[in-house]
């Protein structure tokens, strides 16, 4: 399947389609730049995790990346899933703006809930965030994007996995067609644009980018600077990780 890149080959470019008599929104992305930056970030912070876990991630960022830009310009969204077995929480977030995705995989500390949970936090600028949780079921993070539509957005969407990390997400709109809409697979949303009536509406960008930098966590430590011997416990050197990309800073005492 092929979908034409855009000029910077560190983005991945999303597009937004909307498909007449059908009254829904499609929106389809190939995501390899975005994964090449994501395993380059691991590779530069020596992160290794295992390959069930590493595919969640992947296809949790390309579902949020699809939702942003079924959404207004403005929003900043992340994503929580704490799941039981194994109990890890897998952490996505993004926004059209800053055209950046990151995430990362908490396996340390970790509470154990009595059900796999989706939290949701959409940001605006001068708005208060806007919250929302969900059961979640199986270990298919398309799924739990399509879980958390019908119950958080209150209409229905539909994720696919494509050859060639192409994904795609049909979004019903009002008085869409629900028998054509309930009948789609793979295949057939490949086809669409051969197909069906549609309509261009606009293309946005994305890459894995955290924006973390050791300029920025020093400060954060600066409440230590008097007492280093309790952030330290005795060794000259630690490590802080980015809560958000995981990505590992090491700090000696004189850097405080």
């Amino acid at each position: 399947m092929s979908v034409e890149q855009s000029p910077v080959e560190e983005f991945s470019r999303i597009d937004s389609i909307f498909i007449r008599h059908r009254n829904a929104l499609l929106l389809r992305g190939q995501f390899t730049p975005v994964f090449t930056d994501y395993y380059l970030h691991l590779m530069q912070h020596g992160i290794r995790q295992p390959e069930d876990l590493d595919a969640m991630l992947k296809e949790l960022l390309a579902g949020l990346a699809l939702h942003l830009v079924a959404r207004p310009w403005a929003e900043t969204v992340a994503w929580t899933v704490n799941l039981r077995a194994p109990r890890i929480n897998v952490f996505v977030t993004g926004g059209s703006v800053a055209e950046g995705l990151t995430g990362r995989i908490f396996t340390e500390d970790v509470r154990e809930p009595d059900r796999d949970v989706f939290y949701s936090q959409t940001t605006v600028p001068a708005q208060e965030p806007r919250t929302s949780a969900l059961q979640v079921d199986e270990r298919d993070p398309l799924f739990w994007v399509e879980q958390y539509y019908m119950q958080s957005e209150q209409r229905p969407a539909r994720l696919f996995r494509h050859d060639d990390e192409v994904f795609t997400m049909v979004a019903a709109q009002p008085d869409y067609d629900e028998e054509w809409f309930a009948g789609l697979d793979a295949a057939q949303v490949e086809r669409l644009e051969a197909e069906e009536e549609t309509k261009r509406i606009e293309s946005r960008r994305f890459r894995f980018h955290c924006g973390c930098e050791l300029d920025k966590i020093l400060p954060v430590l600066g409440t230590w600077k008097d007492r280093p011997e309790e952030l330290f416990e005795g060794e000259e050197q630690i490590v802080i990780q980015c809560p958000r990309c995981a990505a590992r800073y090491p700090i000696t005492r004189d850097m405080l």
